[in-house]
């Protein structure tokens, strides 16, 4: 083994390196000390630490510890690695860094990287926090003098190959692509993707051999990599699918079509080469790395609990403990084999199980079935489990010849169980099940516990709750992965074309890992308070959401097709204007043309950059609007065609064959806030209050013949639950009053009376009402009404002067989301948040006393209280209307939740009824400081409703 020594990298940086240098020879075994002869089994994690480092640096709101130093970076770097740890479990990790100064690529083309920037300020003292956490974990830090950590990557992975070990590669870097083999594969962790030799075909059209030759011919801007000219992705694939080495390529340029690529490939065959050395990653570095050191690492728990409190992280700590077997959630690792699944293929088995299952108190179902889509699934089977470490599959759909019993007949003995509310019902997502078994007519009733939703609600900031990750998290437990069984891609089977006894252990375990998750996710509920909001609210939601989903809405396909016409009609003419305008024919969906001609030909100044040019976005083309009219025609033809592609189009085609209705799916897991989110159809974002969406509106309707669609919608609750929130005096008396708050505070806020507000005051007074709880800065405001920063500065200090409970509210919120890292709603739902700074009194500036603008970790947080309380409020509604709509026997059906505004269908002689009914449920849900007022509309389609009043 070599010396080592510590070597300065970036200020404040110290990396062990080996001494022999960037002139060691590429010949070297960098093998060290690493004394093994095979990892065959073993999985290695490769991180490439600069580019994880970058990643997480943009992504991330600014974040300060306590000692008011930036840790945005390290917090995002390290929250990643220990997410890698809990849901990747390699035997073995390490990370590569590069090193400061030229390498030898720098020696082959001394333009290389030339126009790189520098690194921002702020993130160059949080690299050596970063190793020193990493050290603390005992994850090796790894890189060579001379060499990029691209290369160290491509040594060790290439160590792995001969090794036999499964290598994943934690990058962003398209270079890392020419790695990929039968044992290498790249991760991108943000999409949660791994990158392998299918993807990078079905990406690139290439082979891992041709990365390198595919990049010398297209070059890298950002490495000012020269490549050839005019040869881009598609034509390079074209090139080395048809000559498959670089070096033919440029030896046949002769031969490819196109002149002008010709006469490139010949000129430019010299840049080509050198691009492809450039592009080549060395995997001869002389790195020293020991193989069992980063397999049997060691944490030091008194410097990692030193460092993460000297940062302000708070829940850290636990996370590493919980990984080294610290924590009382940590369980022994259980593979498949070790449980038994038993299979129920016959009907004295089915009875036998019926039987068994009748005399539990809790049970956790699952079922498999033909798509993902619950309304138009088949079941496939059945699954159960009753104790840990065992359950059973009963398969009513099977390839021919394969053990399959009866779909009607299992529907028919499973049907007092599942039905019957005195047995609970655990699963994994149940609101699916719930939807699939009522097409089989099974009312699944006692829903008890959802280990999604407990763990949704324990994180709402993690990316994901499946089962998979949740297993290997809690249990360490590696799941049998779906794509095992039925494939993907072109290749993907239906469940029921795989062999019942491949089905069999995939679905048992789907029922059985929920069982066994539920004690863990159970004590972390009721550790954070959380059991109430959980067993009270969203375990209820699950067959009121699922009641929707099966119901779904009718829409009037016949409306939508004169909307297309008509919208299309709309966008001709609009393309012709645009043209007419830019004075030649353009590709408005094209953002390169489109930046040419505002940027290059009309010469408008660019707003904002993007990694390929400046920026068209919808922000900037309205900030160009007011200087010419070109910028506002293309915002409303991207309007207008978003509208057309999103609804007015692809509803038709999401019109379920069987019932004639769209059948939109609701999650309680997405929003962070709380609230509920739609897909397939997203009907949340259809615009409220501009004509377009009163026009694609219009398209829902009641089903049955001579029925209305009824809406009930919360007024302003966002600024009741402020008003509760602040117990501001002024704010409270005006709901109680029932007075217009935005004409009021228009009229406070300009001094002048009621009656003397004009319509202009009263939008600026809403924008700055719903802007406070948006967190919105005299800039945006500015920006939003149109008028100077001094302007909005002014207008903003004079509402928080006359509401000084908006400010008092807003410090005491930021304050305890400070010091406990988190914000809790109404009912206690919490979400982490870090990067809130401290707490000046009033708000303000110290130097400068002016407001302080708050920055995106403290505008959430104030939001986080406003918004997940106003989705509390909503949430306790359904369920109040549904419970009372059940006693009442009224045939009214919920539809729909739409943020704050509830839809019915509901026969016309029902509709006061019902009115009355709904009104009563959600103005009386929960006592707040101020009235919630109930608007209530009816008609024949969702957007021509009329009023109800109390008669």
């Amino acid at each position: 083994m070599s010396s080592r020594s510590r070597q300065s990298s970036l200020p404040g940086m110290e990396l062990s390196v080996d001494t022999t240098g960037a002139e060691a020879s590429k010949e070297a075994d960098p093998k060290g000390s690493q004394q093994v002869d095979t990892l065959s089994d073993w999985s290695i994690c490769g991180i490439d630490a600069h580019s994880l480092i970058f990643q997480v640096f943009h992504a991330i709101p600014e974040m300060t510890s306590p000692h008011g130093e930036p840790v945005a970076a390290v917090y995002g770097f390290i929250r990643d690695v220990l997410q890698l740890l809990e849901t990747r479990r390699p035997d073995a990790i390490f990370c590569a860094f590069d090193l400061p100064g030229p390498t030898y690529r720098h020696k082959l083309y001394s333009d290389y990287k030339a126009d790189r920037g520098e690194m921002p300020a702020d993130l160059i003292p949080q690299i050596p926090k970063i190793i020193e956490v990493l050290e603390a974990l005992g994850i090796p830090v790894v890189s060579s003098p001379g060499f990029e950590a691209d290369d160290v990557l491509a040594t060790l992975a290439r160590r792995c190959n001969e090794l036999e070990a499964d290598c994943l590669i934690v990058t962003g870097d398209k270079d890392c692509r020419q790695l990929i083999t039968d044992h290498v594969s790249l991760f991108n962790i943000r999409k949660g993707e791994i990158y392998d030799a299918e993807s990078l075909l079905a990406d690139w059209g290439i082979l891992p051999s041709q990365v390198v030759d595919f990049q010398a011919l297209v070059g890298d801007k950002v490495d000012n990599v020269p490549g050839v000219p005019l040869i881009g992705p598609k034509i390079a694939k074209e090139l080395l699918a048809e000559y498959k080495t670089l070096e033919n390529v440029l030896d046949h340029a002769s031969e490819v079509a196109g002149a002008r690529r010709q006469q490139n490939l010949a000129n430019h065959r010299s840049d080509a080469l050198i691009s492809q050395e450039l592009a080549r990653l060395e995997n001869q570095v002389p790195v020293d790395f020991d193989w069992n050191a980063a397999r049997y690492r060691t944490v030091d728990y008194d410097r990692l609990n030193d460092l993460f409190r000297q940062f302000g992280f708070r829940t850290m700590g636990q996370r590493v403990a919980a990984l080294d077997g610290g924590s009382a959630n940590s369980q022994k690792h259980v593979n498949p084999t070790d449980s038994e699944y038993h299979l129920v293929e016959t009907l004295e088995k089915l009875d036998t199980l019926v039987k068994q299952l009748s005399g539990e108190s809790h049970i956790s179902v699952d079922t498999e079935t033909t798509d993902v889509n619950p309304r138009s699934a088949q079941i496939v089977g059945y699954a159960f489990a009753c104790k840990p470490e065992e359950g059973y599959y009963v398969p009513v759909r099977a390839p021919a010849g394969q053990p399959a019993l009866d779909p009607g007949l299992v529907a028919d003995k499973l049907r007092p169980i599942l039905e019957d509310p005195a047995i609970a019902k655990i699963g994994q997502n149940l609101k699916y099940d719930y939807v699939v078994l009522r097409q089989v007519d099974i009312q699944l009733a006692g829903i008890a516990f959802d280990t999604m939703i407990a763990s949704f609600l324990l994180d709402s900031g993690e990316r994901s709750h499946g089962l998979d990750g949740l297993a290997l998290r809690h249990l360490g437990h590696e799941t049998i992965k779906i794509d095992s069984l039925i494939g993907k891609g072109k290749n993907q089977k239906r469940m029921d074309e795989i062999p019942v006894d491949a089905v069999a252990p995939y679905a048992a375990e789907d029922a059985e890992i929920p069982l066994r998750l539920k004690p863990l996710l159970e004590e972390g509920l009721a550790s954070q308070g959380l059991e109430e909001l959980n067993d009270s609210v969203e375990i209820p939601l699950i067959a009121i959401l699922g009641d929707m989903e099966y119901e779904g809405i009718s829409v009037d396909t016949d409306r939508l097709a004169e909307l297309s016409k008509d919208y299309r009609s709309r966008l001709d003419k609009l393309t012709i204007e645009i043209e007419e305008m830019a004075g030649h024919p353009i590709n408005i969906a094209s953002p390169k043309q489109l930046s040419e001609l505002l940027f290059q030909e009309l010469r408008l100044p660019i707003i904002k950059k993007t990694k390929t040019g400046a920026s068209t976005d919808a922000g900037v083309l309205e900030e160009l609007a007011p200087l010419h009219p070109l910028p506002a025609k293309i915002v409303e033809h991207r309007q207008y065609a978003k509208l057309l592609n999103t609804y007015i189009d692809a509803l038709p085609t999401m019109v379920h064959p069987d019932t004639g209705r769209v059948h939109a799916s609701f999650s309680q897991t997405v929003a962070s806030t709380g609230r509920l989110s739609s897909s397939n159809p997203n009907l949340q974002n259809i615009p409220i209050r501009t004509a377009a969406g009163r026009e694609i509106r219009s398209a829902f309707r009641a089903g049955p013949a001579g029925w209305k669609l009824l809406a009930a919608d919360y007024s302003q609750v966002e600024l009741r639950v402020l008003a509760h929130f602040s117990e501001d005096e002024t704010l409270c008396a005006a709901f109680a009053n029932n007075e217009d708050i935005h004409t009021l505070v228009a009229s406070q806020v300009e001094d002048v009376a009621l009656e003397a507000v004009t319509a202009d005051m009263r939008r600026r007074a809403k924008a700055v009402n719903f802007g406070i709880i948006y967190g919105q800065s005299p800039f945006g405001l500015a920006k939003s009404l149109g008028i100077s920063q001094d302007e909005a500065a002014e207008f903003i200090e004079t509402y928080f002067a006359r509401y000084p409970g908006v400010l008092r509210f807003m410090m005491h919120t930021l304050s305890l989301c400070r010091e406990q890292g988190y914000v809790s709603t109404l009912l206690g739902r919490r979400r982490s948040i870090q990067g809130v700074r401290p707490v000046p009194k009033g708000l303000r500036e110290e130097k400068s006393g002016a407001l302080r603008q708050l920055n995106l970790a403290e505008r959430t947080a104030v939001n986080t209280v406003i918004q997940g309380s106003a989705a509390d409020l909503i949430k306790l509604a359904m369920i109040g209307v549904e419970r009372s709509l059940r006693k009442s026997r009224l045939t009214a059906t919920m539809l729909l939740q739409i943020h704050d505004e509830l839809l019915f269908e509901v026969p016309p002689t029902e509709v006061d009824d019902l009115a009355r009914l709904v009104v009563a449920e959600m103005s009386g849900v929960m006592p707040l400081r101020v009235p919630l007022q109930v608007d209530v509309k009816f008609g024949d389609n969702w957007a021509e409703c009329e009023s109800w009043e109390e008669g």
